[in-house]
């Protein structure tokens, strides 16, 4: 006999603040459960108000409005014949909770506040919330006077319960709860929870979602049951992207699972799960039943509806166990920004991108990825027959309800924006690329010479103080050299700006909306401090600024396989290089910058992400590459803290970038680091060099030793 209950779960796209988009989108993913049979629906952490209000979380309208919401959908049938799990921020007793709140038939049957809150990383969760701390403990939550019109309900529980339907039992938690070592589905599980759900605000990063799949998979296996995760997806506002991939797991198994990266608002999955598959799992675990048996009660909220349906149906069957799919790592970088330059273009309401496209390897990944966005709002919208999609692409291109473009050529035509700034330091090769690249992409492309605007320049600083600057080639100063090369970095900023302000004009669209300017400086330059304050490095956003140069490689590499962009095999062939000085200075990134990329994104690593400082770094670094001299090690590393905190002043102005590795150096918000730092480090490198005088030491004592045994083994050989 099987007792059949259909789940379901979501991705949406969700917005801070838009409280009347948001509550759209969460009407259409019930609408769309219950058309799917489900009698359970869940969704992301927060959808109600969006995960990335911050200090909107602060402000009392916050809380007002989400309720409003809430009492709007109560209002209507669309939770009717279903439980329903959906989150969002709660006021109780003037304090702030991230809440979960199940309803079922227009009723309130439990707000569930977030027990452990994320605090690392990206994460601020305990400066809007405060964690619910009362285990196994529920108080009554007077419920505002909006939607006690509305459900007849004056009060409703509040706290650390599950829900004890007529048939099974449910319970919730909220994303950072998977997370953490003892997590709250244990205890739900063994006082009998059956189904497990989790609403999510779980940002991208690569390779992120292994971990979250071995850790949902681990959930209902260890205890048996089914495991519900719901994931917001798409920008919501800040710098991280929400990458859904909402997954249903069963004793173990994974039965559903959404897509990771999409343009679409809504995406739904379902999974028929067998209750008494549950039950059989579990009856033949004894030690799960013995820890069960003393385990302390919690709370439990009756719901007067089964999940279950008692009609025999041959279509209703149970799910099957599918292969989780993962995207290659290069495919992450691609879809992940794409997917996120598509949210905050629609969103900003701008008509367009503009990039500065020098021909080398960061500008032509940032290209790249606008045309892979044009390409993914193609398929969905032209081919897949989105019509928000399309309605959005419409609004974005100036276009009419009647335009429909051929191909996703046609859309960077009409979006993407790409200019060359030649000087005349910049080489044939690079002004070709450029050209070559924007046109397999259908980029509108210029191509100008700015030696006019730099050349009048630097006569106003000769009148002005009486000094004629020069390269270092011409006879000149590196004061001089540097100041020549800044004067051509941030005047193409300005004319980026001013092509960014003007171009939709100068094109003759109607409406002339702005576009948002696209910065191309990669991790291992902003960490080293490789670029001009106020370059090309600035801009509206930059898609690149947490991807090391060796990702950017391998991105580049692949996209030429996969998006059709032959051009970028040439692109990677290219020695990366500024062309700032003259040409017979044959400049070159890695000899500008005194260290490698590899090295730079190895040392990146160890400073962040292995959170290790300057003596900590010179032991790894002395470890794991023992054949190496080690004056050199201890040179490299000084030589990198050095430069790195001289220009850790830069970060505090770096454009916002897409959040993606935990490699990220970006200052105003990841990698919070005082920028006025002592760059001589003279207590730590002081411990480096008295290091590396124990290290030659043990050197010498070991090659010693070394001679002694080789001669003992010589005397031995000759007295035999």
């Amino acid at each position: 006999m099987v007792k059949l209950v259909t789940v379901a779960t979501c991705n949406l796209d969700q917005w801070a603040m838009d409280f009347q988009g948001n509550m759209a989108r969460i009407v259409e993913s019930i609408r769309i459960a219950k058309r799917k049979g489900a009698t359970y629906r869940i969704g992301p952490e927060l959808e109600v108000s969006g995960y990335g209000c911050e200090d909107h979380f602060l402000e009392l309208d916050t809380f007002s409005h989400s309720f409003e919401v809430l009492a709007e959908i109560l209002r209507t049938d669309v939770t009717d014949d279903i439980l329903v799990d959906l989150g969002m921020p709660v006021l109780h007793k003037n304090i702030r909770y991230n809440a979960r709140v199940l309803i079922c038939n227009r009723q309130i049957l439990l707000i569930r506040p977030k027990m452990f809150l994320a605090n690392d990383g990206q994460y601020r969760e305990s400066r809007w919330f405060f964690a619910w701390s009362k285990v196994r403990e529920t108080e009554e939550f007077i419920l505002p006077t909006v939607v006690r019109k509305v459900t007849g309900q004056a009060h409703c529980p509040i706290g650390d319960a599950i829900i004890q339907m007529k048939d099974t039992i449910v319970a919730t938690e909220t994303c950072e709860e998977l997370f953490v070592p003892k997590s709250p589905h244990i205890e739900y599980m063994m006082n009998g929870a059956e189904i497990l759900g989790n609403g999510s605000g779980s940002h991208h990063s690569i390779k992120k979602l292994n971990t979250r799949v071995r850790l949902i998979q681990n959930a209902s296996a260890k205890g048996g049951g089914a495991y519900v995760y719901s994931n917001s997806q798409g920008c919501d506002g800040g710098r991280l992207f929400m990458d859904g991939s909402a997954l249903i797991s069963c004793n173990g198994e994974i039965m559903a699972q959404s897509s990771q990266f999409s343009v679409k608002d809504v995406e739904v999955v379902t999974a028929v799960i067998d209750l008494n598959e549950i039950r059989a799992y579990r009856l033949v675990q004894h030690s799960r039943s013995a820890q069960s048996e003393h385990q302390v009660w919690i709370p439990r909220i009756k719901c007067d509806f089964a999940l279950t349906s008692n009609k025999f149906c041959r279509r209703m069957r149970p799910s099957r166990p599918i292969e989780v799919y993962f995207h290659a790592r290069e495919a992450e970088i691609s879809y992940g920004t794409a997917c996120y330059l598509w949210d905050y273009l629609r969103r900003s309401k701008t008509g367009g991108y503009f990039l500065p496209l020098s021909g080398g390897l960061d500008s032509s990944s940032v290209a790249t990825i606008v045309s892979v966005m044009c390409q993914l709002v193609f398929k969905e919208g032209v081919e897949n027959r989105n019509p928000i999609v399309l309605n959005d692409l419409r609004e974005v291109c100036d276009k009419g309800s009647d335009w429909i473009p051929e191909d996703p050529k046609e859309i960077a035509g009409e979006l993407f924006h790409t200019c060359y700034m030649g000087t005349e330091n910049s080489s044939a090769s690079t002004r070709e690329l450029a050209k070559l690249l924007a046109g397999e992409i259908g980029a509108y492309h210029m191509d100008i010479n700015i030696d006019s605007i730099v050349s009048v320049i630097v006569k106003m600083y000769s009148i002005f103080t009486g000094k004629t600057l020069r390269f270092e080639v011409h006879g000149g100063k590196q004061v001089e050299d540097l100041a020549l090369q800044n004067v051509q970095a941030r005047l193409r900023m300005i004319l980026s700006y001013l092509f960014g302000q003007t171009l939709s004009w100068v094109r003759g669209k109607s409406r002339s909306k702005p576009l948002l300017v696209l910065a191309s400086a990669n991790q291992g330059e902003c960490l080293r401090g490789y670029f001009t304050k106020y370059d090309c490095s600035s801009g509206d956003f930059n898609p690149i600024g947490a991807i090391s140069k060796g990702d950017l490689r391998r991105f580049l590499k692949w996209s030429a396989e996969n998006v059709g962009l032959k051009t970028l095999y040439r692109v990677l062939e290219a020695k990366p290089t500024a062309e700032l000085r003259p040409q017979e200075a044959k400049q070159e990134d890695e000899n500008d910058m005194g260290l490698t990329y590899d090295e730079l994104d190895l040392l990146g690593h160890l400073r962040k992400a292995e959170g290790l400082g300057p003596v900590s770094m010179f032991k790894r670094l002395a470890y794991m590459f023992p054949d190496k001299p080690i004056e050199a090690l201890a040179e490299k590393v000084k030589f990198f803290h050095t430069k790195y905190a001289i220009n850790r002043h830069k970060m505090t102005t770096l454009t916002p970038t897409y959040h993606m590795s935990n490699e990220n150096p970006e200052d105003s918000r990841y990698d919070l680091r005082p920028f006025l730092m002592n760059a001589s480090w003279d207590f730590q490198f002081k411990q480096i060099d008295m290091l590396v005088l124990e290290y030659k030491h043990e050197d010498c004592e070991h090659a010693d030793e070394d001679a002694h045994m080789q001669s003992l083994e010589g005397a031995e050989t000759q007295h035999s």
